[in-house]
């Protein structure tokens, strides 16, 4: 991407973007370092934390096309800065949770409904409006990348001072880190100012545009697709620290992977960015999928090592974020700018309807089996169905579905 080829404007936006995501992915990604400890303080079960994070990513499901139709009316810095300061307050409330109740309302209502203000989907609407048409791929992919660098610094950070001081106290760590939120909130909220370039056939109200939606087959295939990529993914945020712990590794390989993924992140989001815009977006998620599926077969059915961990985190890193910029170009592609927060949110609430399955089936299957095993297998399963619909829905053109929009 060349500097000449974005205007002044756009600099500051998306500087002030790319902080405020890689804060909140990176924390949100962390979380479960703190499950085992938290368990064990609280006296709660497995279920009952990973409910508390399953509902979370409900909240932030349902709660997503809402916080893009009010940034549509009322502008996204009030909306980014409003996610902030709930980020901070649930991080608060998590850390002096006196039990599962403290747990569901901190890191499960305050930080879902943070995540709905200031995560990938607004991140990506923000960048998208800043920049021309013709290096908006690049740009997306090169903003989910900068987001990914969150989990680098937050996962050690956290392990280390939970290992120190106790879980509270990384949580309150966290907490200190969010606190970055709000100025880059504040600053990426300048796309304010930017004309929305307006498209042929665009959706003239909410309403309009959810009907358009609804109605449009590649991106009935694309959400469904992306409930998959949901489960697989919260599943690993969640109880890949336990089960190393529960294969007597040692707890710190559980941050080192974790922030692996995040450095592989990097890497995956610059690469999928720049190929979506020169292939079919559709295309590259279901190879993505497919191949997610694959690696989370081979990494699961064998014993884990340190080695393999490793290498498995740095793989699943270099697929995990790649598919935000490739969703958030297709919304521009098929509807335009105007309803895109809005568009890209319906798609992001079966993404998160998926991380529920994720997060709390998980934790419930372990409970009862004692083990990952069949919940591991469901997730290879279904993740080989979804990438292979969406290679098939990137194929034909569905009759009636509208015209897309150029860019």
């Amino acid at each position: 991407m060349r500097r000449a080829a974005l205007p002044a404007s756009a600099w500051p936006i998306l500087a002030g973007v790319a902080v405020m995501l890689s804060v909140a992915m990176g924390l949100r990604q962390s979380l479960g370092l703190f499950m085992p400890p938290a368990v064990r303080d609280l006296g709660i079960a497995v279920s009952e934390f990973t409910l508390a994070i399953a509902v979370q990513n409900l909240i932030w499901g349902f709660a997503q096309p809402v916080a893009g139709a009010f940034a549509q009316r009322l502008g996204f810095r009030p909306v980014l800065a409003a996610g902030g300061a709930f980020y901070v307050a649930g991080l608060l409330v998590l850390a002096n949770a006196g039990g599962a109740t403290g747990v569901m309302i901190g890191a499960g209502v305050l930080v879902g409904a943070a995540l709905a203000c200031t995560a990938s989907a607004m991140g990506m609407a923000v960048a998208a409006r800043s920049v021309p048409t013709a290096v908006r791929s690049t740009v997306l992919g090169v903003v989910s990348a900068a987001g990914s660098l969150g989990a680098l610094f937050s996962a050690p950070v956290g392990q280390m001072l939970s290992g120190a001081f106790g879980w509270r106290a990384g949580v309150l760590g966290f907490a200190v880190l969010a606190l970055l939120m709000l100025p880059a909130a504040w600053v990426a909220g300048r796309v304010d100012a930017v004309p929305v370039q307006r498209t042929a056939g665009e959706a003239g109200s909410a309403a309009d545009a959810f009907r358009l939606a609804m109605r449009h087959g590649p991106f009935l295939v694309m959400a469904g697709s992306y409930f998959i990529c949901g489960l697989q993914l919260v599943f690993l945020t969640t109880h890949l620290p336990s089960y190393l712990v529960l294969c007597g590794m040692d707890p710190m390989l559980g941050a080192k992977a974790l922030a692996v993924i995040g450095g592989f992140n990097v890497l995956g989001s610059l690469f999928f960015g720049w190929a979506g815009g020169r292939w079919s977006k559709a295309a590259l998620l279901g190879g993505l999928y497919l191949a997610r599926s694959v690696v989370l077969a081979w990494y699961f059915a064998v014993p884990p090592t340190p080695e393999s961990t490793l290498v498995f985190a740095a793989v699943m890193g270099f697929l995990w974020l790649g598919v935000a910029p490739l969703i958030a170009g297709a919304v521009v592609e098929m509807f335009g700018l105007r309803w895109q927060a809005m568009i890209q949110g319906i798609a992001f609430t079966s993404h998160q309807l998926g991380s529920f399955l994720g997060a709390y089936g998980g934790g419930l299957l372990f409970d009862a089996l004692g083990s990952y095993d069949l919940a591991w297998k469901l997730g290879v399963g279904m993740g080989i169905v979804a990438g292979t619909a969406q290679l098939v829905g990137a194929l034909p053109r569905w009759p009636g579905a509208p015209r897309t929009a150029p860019g």
